[in-house]
């Protein structure tokens, strides 16, 4: 294990329920890795729900996958892939694995490329960024569903980052992924080209200012960023790696801010992507700008009560996160919100429309459904062709898969079955 991890501060020990629960649970997460130098094993089967492997999937795309598994003791089942989003893992798929899994499927959920015990990590902010555009994570999934025994799937669902390479994976290779299921964080579609330009002059377009709207922002009172932006620089990892208050802690806050637990979200659609709308976001989504996130979401630190209360993600879950990322930091994930050299190369798919059976979820009380104006409307009547609907589930904020496992995995369970039959 990497010398540079995390420890409990005196605040995480006094907040945590049953102070032991989360420490038995590093222990036993520690316990499944090796000293330092050492390839790092799979994740012990006791943090992990019954029916449930971690293991290794070795030349995915030049990558040793690690991958959570579940419905794997029958072969010949149709598979369902799970993509995770930030700051995430494929642990976060935990609580819907085991019903698709009860109802016939194979299903499988990696660590994304940089995350958690994929390689590589830890990843460092001048590593080449191009491994993480879209078209090679794309290349990541194909190349793990045909290593996994299919030559195609029923249904690919995805959450925040993961939603959108869900959406690609359906749009650019629809005979192998045959549905889609996008949760928290609309899909934009494909871009488009300067059409007829040959027979008609185009008209002169002003150019703007790309970081116009970042610039009023600042001039805000008090000023604000946005956090993709503060995601895409080098001290946002240095930032939350290791955080000032302590891997848990920091999640725990994270986590509860991001969720319906927190009272303050109560999410509506913006008129418009001006800095006046954006400035209504919460402050996880648009900062202050002396702050870093860890310094962010401390102010929104459960209490003691809270955290008891609980039930969704207890610490001793919530420790699989902190330990995770308190060995391989963030970047990795970060790397996502930079723009790789070589996004162009999405320019083959150029005016194409999402054609399969698909599907939006998100928690109602999920900000992200409406961060970026018009997204979520676009992608009902514009992008998709066999659109089947839009859910909001009450009690979940941005965390869905999480907070409201049961609904969503009936919901997923209702889809994929009537949409592959």
């Amino acid at each position: 294990m990497s010398s540079r991890r995390s420890t409990l501060t005196r605040r995480e020990f006094t907040a945590a329920v049953g102070a032991l629960g989360p420490l038995a649970m590093t222990a036993r997460i520690a316990a499944s890795q090796p000293g330092t130098g050492g390839p790092i094993g799979p994740l012990s089967p006791s943090v992990l729900p019954p029916g449930i492997r971690s293991r290794y999937v070795d030349n995915v795309n030049g990558l040793r996958m690690h991958v959570l598994e579940a419905g794997y003791q029958t072969p010949g089942r149709p598979g369902i892939l799970l993509i995770h989003g930030f700051p995430e893992l494929a642990y976060s798929w935990r609580k819907i694995m085991g019903p698709l899994a009860a109802a016939g499927y194979h299903v499988f959920a990696p660590d994304m490329r940089g995350y958690g015990r994929t390689s590589p990590t830890p990843v460092n902010y001048d590593d080449d960024l191009r491994p993480y555009g879209t078209v090679n994570r794309l290349k990541d999934m194909l190349a793990l569903v045909s290593a996994m025994g299919h030559r195609s799937l029923p249904a690919v669902f995805g959450h925040d980052q993961g939603s959108p390479l869900a959406g690609w994976c359906a749009l650019a290779r629809p005979d192998i992924f045959r549905s889609v299921v996008m949760m928290s964080a609309p899909f934009g579609g494909a871009p488009t080209l300067p059409f007829n330009t040959a027979n008609v002059p185009a008209v002169p377009v002003p150019a703007g200012n790309p970081n116009a709207i970042y610039d009023e922002l600042a001039k805000l009172s008090p000023p604000r960023k946005h956090y993709q932006r503060y995601y895409q620089t080098r001290e946002a990892n240095t930032n939350m790696w290791p955080s000032k208050q302590g891997m848990l802690a920091f999640f725990r806050a994270y986590y509860h801010a991001k969720s319906a637990d927190w009272q303050q979200n109560k999410p509506q659609p913006l008129a418009a992507r001006t800095a006046a709308e954006w400035a209504k976001l919460p402050r996880y989504y648009v900062m202050d700008l002396d702050k870093g996130m860890a310094e962010q979401v401390a102010v929104d630190m459960p209490t003691a009560a809270e955290i008891a209360a609980n039930k969704w993600l207890p610490d001793a879950e919530l420790a699989v996160y902190a330990e995770e990322y308190g060995r391989t930091g963030f970047q990795g994930g970060l790397n996502g919100y930079r723009g790789a050299p070589g996004g162009e190369d999405l320019q083959l798919f150029a005016g194409r429309t999402l054609d399969v059976p698909s599907s939006f979820i998100s928690g109602k009380q999920d900000w992200g459904t409406y961060q970026n104006p018009g997204s979520l409307e676009r992608l009902e009547k514009q992008i998709t062709t066999k659109y089947r609907g839009t859910h909001l589930l009450d009690g979940a904020g941005h965390w869905v898969q999480q907070e409201q496992s049961a609904a969503l995995s009936a919901l997923l369970l209702e889809f994929v079955k009537k949409e592959t039959r």
